[in-house]
């Protein structure tokens, strides 16, 4: 079901600026019997976006209210909160428009990450490449099309997700998660400071590693470094941690991973 401005609806006008031309932001959060998981990580996270985008940030107490009437109170669903500019302008420019659109929208749990999460997930290699732009790096804002691109690529192999890289080659995430990887005891995850999307579950994880005082190293890293880790999981809000099993970095170049100490540890933390 889907509500705009916290009353039921299907349907967006026309002029609105997300329809039009992406300009918003959203955040997908897990509801455990109803009730969202990190909400005060997602409220951050959306207030970073929105003040990046030069978006007025909402009343987060009204807000509150209409996720927990749109919650699904099952032991496990989601939740959608998208916030889109308005309604209006002339072009691109962001002048004479209406105040915000909010719309919220649920979803069940998706089945195979359970999974995922107790099994692993086996990741193929993206040949599409991520644009870099610092200014909008780590926001999840409206404008996907790189990732439906890679997501595609990635459905007609036959897998669910895929690594993503930057036009420089380096490693950035997936198409649905952020990445981590450990060799030897060595904590190691990508520096999103060009492009990619940070996300809420990643900096539970860099908290996490920081308070049991893992060693961490945050850096611009080749595919070579995931070849040769010990260990790799994978984290977003409504999966948590996942462990990957496999890469198929080409037709004829597969590795395998063992399920870690590390993962395992996260998972304990995240999971729970």
């Amino acid at each position: 079901m889907y509500w705009v401005n916290g009353q039921p609806s299907d349907s967006i006008s026309l002029s609105d600026r997300s329809f039009q031309y992406g300009d918003g932001c959203f955040t997908t959060m897990l509801t455990l019997n109803g009730e969202i998981q990190y909400w005060p990580k997602h409220i951050q996270r959306m207030n970073r976006s929105l003040d990046a985008l030069q978006i007025p940030r909402p009343d987060w107490d009204l807000i509150f209210i209409w996720l927990e009437q749109a919650s699904q109170k099952v032991s496990k669903a989601g939740l959608k909160l998208h916030i889109s500019r308005g309604q209006g302008g002339r072009g691109y420019s962001p002048n004479n428009i209406s105040p915000i659109t909010v719309t919220i929208s649920d979803f069940s749990f998706p089945e195979p990450y359970e999974l995922f999460s107790q099994s692993g997930i086996g990741l193929t290699v993206c040949e599409h490449r991520l644009g870099l732009n610092p200014y909008l790096a780590g926001h999840k804002h409206n404008n996907r099309l790189e990732q439906i691109l890679m997501k595609s690529e990635v459905e007609q192999r036959g897998f669910v997700d895929g690594v993503a890289m930057d036009i420089n080659g380096y490693v950035i995430e997936t198409t649905m998660a952020n990445l981590f990887w450990a060799k030897d005891n060595v904590l190691y995850s990508p520096s999103l400071a060009n492009c990619g999307v940070a996300g809420v579950i990643r900096e539970q994880i860099l908290e996490s590693a920081k308070r049991n005082e893992i060693e961490t190293k945050i850096g611009h890293f080749e595919l070579t470094r995931l070849y040769d880790a010990d260990e790799i999981f994978i984290t977003n809000s409504i999966l948590g941690v996942a462990p990957v099993t496999q890469i198929s970095f080409s037709s004829d170049q597969h590795q395998a991973y063992s399920i870690g100490t590390m993962t395992t540890i996260f998972q304990e933390t995240i999971n729970s």
